[in-house]
């Protein structure tokens, strides 16, 4: 059931949230590279033969199991940034690296094999596979990026990914069976049954009502911390973006980094 949900969502029978609260900042991120290094990058399209400046002398560092959160209007350049981190997009000039990679210096298939081994993402459309299983939708993405694994292996693990996000008795409904929290919770197993180091998110919450969209943010979270997993969030909810180690505003194209007071 696409789309914004009633609050009465049937969760199914999730791990009990925590108050909400920053994430950990008491990791050591000095040790290992940057997740993420972007440097002086633009991005423009051709529009009926005139430059639209979608990105300008973008600049952003992200830390292996960091949280960043980024803000700002729709059509700002916020999405535009989280194609070019995962590959979908070229950026026009500067540099992108992600996971020691400089993703300009990869063919498709090249960054296929990146986003395989390396990416999980989240929309806000949740983009199942109509005709398979919530077992099925999270074990296809590991089958891919994990050819040697069984195929007994796979379900497992994909098992335990849905039973982590709790729908652990959802396992063989099908997308139309299952309500809008249910789905986004389906999407984050699958962007996480691999343990991925990057996690992009794209507006998670944005069809779904406040309680049903805590409890998702609430696992993606978890889930995060305890894979080690560094996460690009892209929301509007300014108590979301809190939640973040740190925060930047994209406008007009120009990212910066949110000041905030530490009380």
């Amino acid at each position: 059931m696409a789309g914004t949900e009633a609050s009465t969502d049937t969760l199914g029978s999730p791990p009990s949230p925590r108050m909400p609260g920053k994430i950990d900042q008491n990791r050591d991120k000095s040790i290992a590279a940057p997740i993420i290094a972007v440097s002086d990058v633009d991005y423009t399209l051709n529009i009926a033969g005139a430059p639209l400046h979608i990105l300008q002398k973008v600049g952003l560092t992200v830390q292996p199991a960091e949280v960043v959160a980024i803000v700002g209007p729709s059509g700002s350049g916020k999405t535009s940034l989280l194609m070019l981190l995962a590959g979908l997009e070229r950026a026009t000039a500067g540099k992108v690296t992600v996971a020691g990679q400089d993703l300009s210096a990869l063919g498709e298939d090249g960054l296929a094999v990146f986003r395989r081994r390396t990416l999980g993402i989240v929309f806000q459309s949740f983009h199942l596979i109509p005709s398979l299983s919530a077992l099925d939708n999270v074990a296809l993405p590991l089958e891919i990026a994990s050819p040697d694994l069984s195929l007994a292996g796979t379900r497992k693990a994909a098992g335990e990914a849905l039973g982590a996000v709790g729908l652990g008795d959802r396992l063989h409904h099908r997308p139309s069976a299952l309500s809008g929290g249910e789905q986004q919770r389906v999407g984050l197993a699958r962007a996480m049954v691999a343990k991925p180091r990057l996690l992009l998110a794209d507006e998670p919450t944005g069809n779904l009502d406040q309680a049903t969209g805590a409890m998702v943010v609430e696992l993606m979270f978890d889930l995060a911390r305890r894979q080690h997993t560094a996460v690009v969030l892209i929301t509007h909810d300014p108590a979301l973006a809190e939640r973040a180690d740190r925060v930047f505003t994209m406008m007009q194209g120009e990212l910066t980094e949110t000041t905030r007071s530490r009380g």
